[in-house]
C-alpha cells in the first residue's frame, strides 16, 4: 500500500469515527452499530481486546521489546485516528443537541423515546430462542430500568466518582452495537451535565468520565463477550427490560415539557424510522451479529 492508499485509509476511519461520534452523542443510536455498518467493527473489538495489563508492566520495567508489542497489538495508528473523529464530531454535535434539549424539549425527548423503543425491539428480535428465563430476566430488567428511570434528578449529583462510574457502564456500550452509552448516561442524569462539560472542556469532569470508561472497558469487554457468547438470549433480554422500562425518564420529561401533542408523535416517528433505515443499512452492507 503506498503513501497516498494509506492517506485515504486513514481518512476514511477519521470519517467513519466522525460517523460514530455523531451517533454515540445520541440517545438510543449506537456507535457500535456505526461500527458494524462501515465495516470496522471486529478491527475495534479486536484492538480494544489487545490493551492488557501487561503492557503496563513492561512498561514499569523499561521493556522496550515489550512496549513496542503492546503498542503494535492495539492497533494505535487505527485507534487514534479513529478516537480523532469520534471527538471532533461528537464536539460539533454537542451544541446542536443543547440548542435542541433546551428550546425543543418535548419533540427532542419524543425523538429519543422512538429511537429507544425501536432499538429494544430489535434487540429482542436477535434473541432466537424465547424461553421462560428470558421472559423472567426481560422483567427484571424492565423494573429496575422503571425504578432508574424514576430516580429523582438530585439524587446522584454529578460528584467526580459519579461520572467515573457513569463513564465505565456507558463506555461499555461501545462493544455492544444496539446499546446507546448515551442514553445510559441519560437515566443515570447526567447526559445534559456531560454535554456542558463537553461544551465547556471542563477538563475534570471529562477526565473522571473517559478515564471511567477505559477502565470499564478493560474491566467488562470480556466479560460482557463472554455473558453474550453463552446467556445470548438472557442477556439481550435483561438489556431489552432495561431500556423499555428507563423510557419513563423519557416520558415524564416529555410530559414536563408540554406532553405527548402531533409535533412530539410525529418526531417519535422519525426516531423509530431512523433505527429502522440502520438496521436495513446494518443489513444490507455486513454481515449478521
Amino acid at each position: 500500500m503506498n503513501d497516498d492508499q494509506k492517506a485515504l485509509e486513514y481518512l476514511l476511519i477519521f470519517l467513519k469515527g466522525g460517523a460514530m461520534g455523531i451517533c454515540d452523542i445520541i440517545p438510543g443510536v449506537s456507535g457500535g452499530t456505526i461500527a458494524l455498518i462501515t465495516g470496522i467493527y471486529e478491527r475495534l473489538v479486536t484492538a480494544i481486546g489487545n490493551i492488557r495489563p501487561e503492557a503496563a508492566v513492561s512498561l514499569i520495567r523499561r521493556d522496550r521489546d515489550g512496549i513496542r508489542a503492546a503498542v503494535a497489538a492495539v492497533d494505535p495508528k487505527f485507534l487514534i485516528t479513529l478516537g480523532a473523529g469520534i471527538g471532533a464530531a461528537a464536539l460539533l454535535m454537542v451544541n446542536i443537541i443543547l440548542i435542541l434539549i433546551e428550546s425543543y424539549a418535548a419533540p427532542t425527548y419524543a425523538f429519543f423515546f422512538g429511537l429507544i423503543i425501536a432499538s429494544s425491539v430489535l434487540i429482542l428480535l436477535e434473541v432466537d430462542d424465547r424461553t421462560a428465563k428470558v421472559w423472567v430476566f426481560l422483567a427484571a430488567g424492565f423494573a429496575g430500568g422503571f425504578l432508574i428511570g424514576g430516580l429523582a434528578p438530585s439524587s446522584l449529583g454529578h460528584s467526580l466518582p459519579i461520572l467515573f462510574l457513569t463513564g465505565m457502564v456507558a463506555l461499555c456500550a461501545m462493544i455492544l452495537p444496539g446499546i446507546s452509552g448515551a442514553y445510559l448516561t441519560l437515566i443515570l442524569n447526567q447526559y445534559e451535565y456531560l454535554l456542558h462539560a463537553v461544551k465547556t472542556l471542563s477538563l475534570p469532569d471529562i477526565t473522571a468520565y473517559i478515564a471511567g470508561g477505559v477502565i470499564g472497558l478493560l474491566l467488562f469487554s470480556k466479560a460482557l463477550k463472554y455473558l453474550l457468547k453463552h446467556h445470548h438470549g438472557i442477556m439481550l433480554g435483561c438489556l431489552t427490560g432495561l431500556m423499555l422500562g428507563s423510557t419513563r425518564l423519557l416520558a415524564e420529561n416529555i410530559g414536563a415539557a408540554g406532553g405527548c401533542d402531533l409535533q412530539a408523535l410525529l418526531f417519535m416517528a422519525a426516531g423509530i424510522a431512523v433505527i429502522a433505515l440502520m438496521e436495513y443499512a446494518r443489513r444490507r452492507f455486513t454481515l449478521p451479529r
